[in-house]
């Protein structure tokens, strides 16, 4: 069975070393992999060269067919939706989606769709090189492209740091939409730590707050990795709350900047990613207090300032006298 000249029962788990070229079997183009982005239950991600360009992209190589035809409607659809903003506002987006095809090898078809790609690292591996500070610019761009997801009915589902890539200006960009689910449907795709389910916070159903609530514990990960952690792994997953997580937001001067827009969406407070997106742009406004740590006096020195005003003393007494 064929549907629309690609292959629809196709599944196959392999992992391409850099320099293995991907001929299109469709469409004739040729990609060179340069190394591996990611991988999933569903599929790997790739940076790739197509032959003879410079530019790079990211290929996403499925295990099955129908699942990887998902996230292409999802890319066809903000690619839509972006073309529409571009014409109503005069300008020009790189587009979301290049090209879908299958790759022939070993005689079989494995269905591949090449997307635009960020040249950067990591969120989290950016934000330990440039600085926590770049969290504020870097959260709000992230935002936005969650409320655009949002805006077309469907919720990311599978956030985390490693599918978030950000150049070294801080522009940011989503790889991998294999956890992508229908507003309303059931998570498809989800890490513990960011899963609202694993902190007893709220359901596994697809919606906004579910990928805002993600968000937040990506945010005090990237800023509190350490508390984080303990919380994780002190308690028992029927003991586990978002107590915990609202406790170390308060008490945690690292994510006081941040500490009201992440209550709100732990909470589940939020009306929608909009809402979220102009708080978190109210707060980068804000002035910060900043508050340093109290410091004692090392023992030595307060001993040393004493002998020094001790010895002052007597120089003028014995000034006066004589």
């Amino acid at each position: 069975m064929r549907e629309k000249g690609y292959s629809v029962a196709t599944s196959f788990n392999a992992e391409y070393s850099p320099g293995t070229v991907v001929t299109g079997k469709w469409r004739n183009n040729r990609f060179m992999i340069q190394r591996v982005l990611g991988s999933g239950a569903n599929g790997t991600v790739y940076l790739v060269q197509k032959v003879g360009y410079r530019e790079y992209y990211a290929l996403k190589m499925g295990n099955d067919t129908l699942e990887l035809q998902s996230e292409i409607n999802v890319l066809t659809a903000l690619q839509k939706e972006r073309k529409q903003k571009d014409n109503e506002e005069g300008i020009t987006h790189r587009p979301y989606l290049l090209e879908v095809d299958d790759y022939s090898v070993q005689r079989r078809d494995i269905p591949f769709y090449v997307m635009r790609y960020v040249e950067g690292r990591p969120l989290h591996w950016f934000i330990r090189k440039r600085g926590k500070e770049w969290l504020g610019i870097v959260g709000l761009r992230l935002l936005e492209k969650l409320r655009d997801l949002h805006q077309l009915g469907f919720v990311f589902g599978d956030l985390k740091p490693e599918n978030v890539m950000v150049s070294e200006y801080g522009e940011v960009e989503l790889i991998d939409y294999g956890g992508v689910s229908t507003i309303g449907r059931s998570v498809k795709q989800f890490t513990e730590w960011y899963d609202r389910g694993y902190w007893n916070a709220g359901t596994r159903t697809s919606d906004e707050g579910y990928d805002l609530f993600a968000f937040a514990v990506l945010c005090i990960q990237l800023l509190h990795e350490d508390a984080l952690k303990e919380l994780a792994f002190k308690h028992l997953p029927q003991t586990r709350t978002m107590s915990d997580l609202l406790s170390l937001v308060q008490h945690s001067n690292r994510l006081n900047p941040y500490a009201e827009w992440l209550t709100k969406a732990i909470r589940g407070e939020f009306e929608g990613s909009d809402q979220a997106q102009i708080l978190w742009r109210q707060q980068l406004t804000k002035p910060q207090t900043l508050t340093s740590p109290t410091t004692k006096t090392p023992r030595w020195l307060r001993l040393s300032f004493t002998f020094s005003i001790l010895l002052l003393s007597v120089v003028v007494y014995l000034a006066f006298r004589l």
